[in-house]
């Protein structure tokens, strides 16, 4: 599954740092997710959308 966390993270102007302090993870975590290394959490997930003001299907898209 790819994401577009790392788009939507540099639009609002967040670091990895950043984005992971508000949603209690790691830096490496994001860097993980953002590099689809890992699956997060559907609560991760949720924390993530509601961080990057959008919708967990537009973060998470399926692979061609």
């Amino acid at each position: 599954m790819k994401n577009n966390i790392q788009v939507l993270r540099k639009e609002k102007g967040l670091s990895q740092l950043e984005l992971a302090k508000r949603c209690d993870v790691t830096r490496q975590t994001i860097n993980a997710i953002e590099n689809n290394k890992y699956d997060p959490t559907l609560l991760l997930a949720f924390k993530l959308a509601k961080e990057l003001e959008t919708r967990v299907d537009q973060l998470f898209l399926p692979e061609e």
